[in-house]
């Protein structure tokens, strides 16, 4: 179990709805594999927020995967080869944070928060910005998230938040109109 560097929170809050959220996850058809819908999507996401990364992040019990992913031209090598596997770990990353909580966060630089700085994601690949929003489903799941990061320092401000919290409320909107027809497509 890892803890921030003071010690004195868990990096990776504890989450009761994963089982619903599995089972939820697995009738939508979604969260096992790469969707070239939802990396329309990231893309889309990164281009309005002007991020170089932006993911449709679902959380696992013991895993995060990226259903959706967008890599832009100025992403470090590093970055982009540790995300080509698509998945990582729970400790990994600020999503399960928004899933647990069900609100947006905003961390303009993480390295303010003694909570978050700590997450290996700040050393190993470099995240210093972060900004996503959950995707809380009609039955009150919440599946995953929308997100960007920078690798540098990035004041989202309000205009921010709300930008990435309509963005959640689109593709949930987009998940439930294509719902019992979703389906993974490979080839992302």
């Amino acid at each position: 179990m890892l803890y921030d560097v003071s010690g004195h929170h868990r990096l990776t809050p504890v989450d009761t709805e994963v089982p619903d959220r599995l089972r939820r996850l697995r009738e939508l058809g979604l969260g096992s594999g790469p969707d070239q819908r939802l990396d329309e999507f990231a893309r889309r996401t990164g281009e309005i927020t002007k991020a170089p990364l932006a993911m449709v992040n679902f959380i696992h019990e013991d895993r995060q995967y990226l259903g959706g992913l967008y890599t832009g031209a100025t992403v470090p090598a590093a970055l982009r080869l540790g995300l080509a596997g698509r998945t990582f770990t729970r400790e990994h990353g600020y999503c399960p944070h928004v899933v647990v909580r069900r609100k947006a966060l905003v961390l303009d630089d993480v390295c303010d928060y003694p909570r978050f700085a700590g997450n290996p994601v700040v050393d190993e690949i470099g995240i210093r910005s972060y900004l996503g929003a959950p995707l809380i489903d009609r039955t009150g799941v919440a599946l995953g998230t929308v997100c960007v990061v920078d690798v540098e320092p990035r004041p989202w401000g309000r205009p921010g938040l709300d930008t990435i919290k309509t963005l959640a409320a689109e593709l949930i909107a987009q998940i439930h109109a294509r719902e019992g027809s979703w389906s993974v497509t490979e080839g992302s």
